[in-house]
């Protein structure tokens, strides 16, 4: 893979490095945020490692936040000393796909990486979904509802892909928290009631027939049938 490292720290940075180029990675570095912004805009790259707090004026989040709002859809990995579940969920919310608490085995580091690669070829396989009169064109990161454009946050656009990945399926809080947010524990927060809301506010506005359904005591559901 060829991987962008946006870190500050010498000494981390030496050693990331050194076991991507020694796993058969091609790996560049940005030692600010504004050359990482600047690198992660203008270049391909199979996965960005970025660390969370970063000199110049651009931090971490501001960053992944730039990206996705382009439509840079490259899985990023958050690192990260600030191991509070709050700033966890800041990170998860700004569009990272992963985020990783320092000090870190590097070990971690590589399974972790060889995870988010597998998710994006999976995803990249499909290019299109499609639930009723509900479509989402992956490449081009649009959705429409019986032709009329909606427009999504990334996080709300990642929860409705998984949502129409799995139509028909009744889908938990633990599936959405585990490949929405990337969370293994339950953080004990409303953010998926925040955003399944705004997210139904969105695609189920009058005219258009309800497809998000909330089922009790079990999770949600999106389907075109009754």
């Amino acid at each position: 893979m060829k991987i962008l490292l946006i870190e500050d720290n010498a000494r981390v940075a030496q050693f990331v490095l050194k076991g991507l180029r020694e796993g058969g990675h091609v790996a560049d570095h940005a030692a600010t945020g504004r050359d990482g912004l600047f690198m992660a805009s203008s270049e391909r790259y199979d996965a960005i490692i970025l660390d969370r707090m970063l000199p110049g004026g651009v931090d971490g989040l501001t960053i992944v936040s730039a990206l996705r709002a382009a439509g840079d859809r490259t899985p990023v990995m958050i690192l990260s000393a600030l191991s509070d579940v709050d700033e966890r969920i800041r990170g998860l919310k700004a569009g990272g796909d992963d985020y990783l608490t320092k000090p870190f085995a590097f070990g971690e580091l590589a399974a972790r990486l060889d995870a988010l690669a597998r998710r994006a070829q999976a995803v990249s396989a499909q290019t299109a979904l499609a639930v009723g009169d509900l479509r989402m064109d992956l490449l081009k990161r649009e959705v429409t509802r019986a032709g009329a454009a909606i427009e999504l946050q990334p996080r709300e656009f990642k929860l409705l892909e998984y949502l129409m990945r799995h139509s028909g399926q009744v889908v938990t809080r633990t599936m959405l928290l585990e490949n929405v947010w990337d969370y293994h524990f339950d953080p004990q927060t409303n953010v998926i009631d925040v955003h399944i809301s705004n997210l139904r506010r969105k695609i189920d506005a009058p005219p258009n027939k309800p497809l998000l359904k909330t089922i009790r005591n079990a999770g949600y559901m999106l389907n075109a049938d009754g």
